[in-house]
């Protein structure tokens, strides 16, 4: 996964109830360590662009030169293709609030669909399998355990999802957590909202986290939230388009879906032994007889099965990144795959993760072809 270059933000007005939140979190001279702080919230309330205020408010803290970035949202993750939870270690400011970019995260979980509805006790294993890497890495170990790096602040960011199990998860995972401050952004619709105060705790805990509420930014005439309608399909199909945008040099003339969708099947694509790989399908199960059929002219995570935080008792393969199984020859024992992921690191790979993230649509029609990804000598084993 590589990284975009970041112009400066185009104007923007930022409430000021919003920076003063964030620099409460940033200048906390009480704190012992530095800030780990969980924004949550509603849907387009706002989370990831105050996220990104809070990341560059922390820089400003001369104690912090890094900060770590916790993206707990699957569906459109901030620095990530989607389908991946990341931890990511930044360590300049962001100074476009508007625009989405892509970073190498430090480390990386393929959960391999866009939402936590249909596996919720996975997608918090994956998340509680980061936290637990960060805290050993960059943050106050657990007993008996030492620190590798010096401490850095954590900002988590999290989905939209806060009703039903959405609410649920949300709740497992302040708990686990237990971030030093809780951001609740609310809008004005306040069935929507998440409950006031600290609604994870029980009656009998002892409150150890500083709350703090803040309006949603976007608000009409009547003081009345007004949200952005996004297209988070179409969003989602932009983040792909960048992450495999990558594996062209940044000066080649690469700007439309069709012109990256001719450029990916005209590309060379890297060879992977088959006898190599071990396949696991997530959130389904397929046939040994369909594993080549299923492959075939998908989406897969990049994982080595050997990276695993074993200090976690939730253990995931790290992933490596994303690629696209362009073919399969059995006979020669190839997976021929598209990835911006150097060969340095594919060689390592021997776990083909899949999951339910589709190649979009718009990369799929070349020239009159309705998968240009899928070979059409597909051998199988008999």
């Amino acid at each position: 996964m590589g990284e975009e270059v970041e112009t400066a933000s185009p104007e923007i007005i930022i409430p000021v109830e919003w920076t003063q939140a964030a620099e409460s979190i940033a200048h906390d001279h009480l704190l012992p360590s530095p800030p780990i702080a969980l924004i949550c919230g509603p849907k387009n309330s706002g989370k990831t662009t105050f996220s990104r205020i809070l990341l560059n408010t922390l820089f400003q803290n001369t104690r912090y030169d890094k900060v770590a970035y916790l993206d707990t949202d699957v569906g459109q993750p901030e620095f990530t293709p989607p389908g991946c939870l990341a931890l990511t270690i930044i360590e300049k400011q962001t100074p476009d609030l508007t625009i989405p970019c892509l970073k190498t995260p430090e480390r990386s979980i393929f959960y391999g669909d866009t939402s936590s509805k249909r596996d919720p006790r996975t997608y918090l294993n994956n998340v509680f399998s980061l936290y637990d890497y960060f805290r050993k890495e960059f943050y106050a170990p657990k007993e008996g355990q030492k620190r590798a790096k010096p401490e850095v602040p954590l900002v988590i960011n999290t989905p939209g999802w806060v009703k039903g199990n959405g609410y649920d998860a949300l709740v497992e995972m302040l708990r686990y957590i237990a971030p030093t401050h809780m951001v609740q952004v609310r809008i004005s619709t306040e069935s929507k909202n998440l409950p006031a105060g600290a609604f994870w705790l029980e009656e009998d805990q002892e409150l150890s986290v500083s709350l703090i509420e803040i309006a949603s930014a976007r608000r009409d005439a009547y003081n009345r939230s007004v949200t952005i309608r996004k297209d988070a399909s179409l969003i989602r199909d932009l983040k792909i388009f960048a992450y495999f945008r990558q594996c062209f040099p940044s000066d080649f003339s690469v700007d439309t879906f069709k012109e990256l969708a001719q450029a990916l099947t005209a590309h060379r694509p890297c060879v992977v032994p088959i006898s190599k790989i071990k396949v696991k399908h997530l959130h389904c199960q397929v046939s040994s007889s369909e594993i080549f059929y299923a492959l075939n002219g998908s989406i897969v995570g990049l994982a080595v099965s050997s990276a695993k935080f074993s200090d976690s008792e939730h253990e995931t393969p790290w992933c490596v990144g994303l690629g696209i199984v362009r073919g399969i020859d059995v006979l020669k024992d190839i997976f021929y795959v598209l990835t911006p992921v150097p060969l340095r690191i594919l060689e390592k790979v021997d776990l083909f993760l899949q999951g339910l993230l589709q190649i979009p649509t718009r990369l799929l029609q070349v020239s009159g072809c309705l998968s240009p990804y899928m070979s059409t000598n597909v051998l199988l084993q008999s």
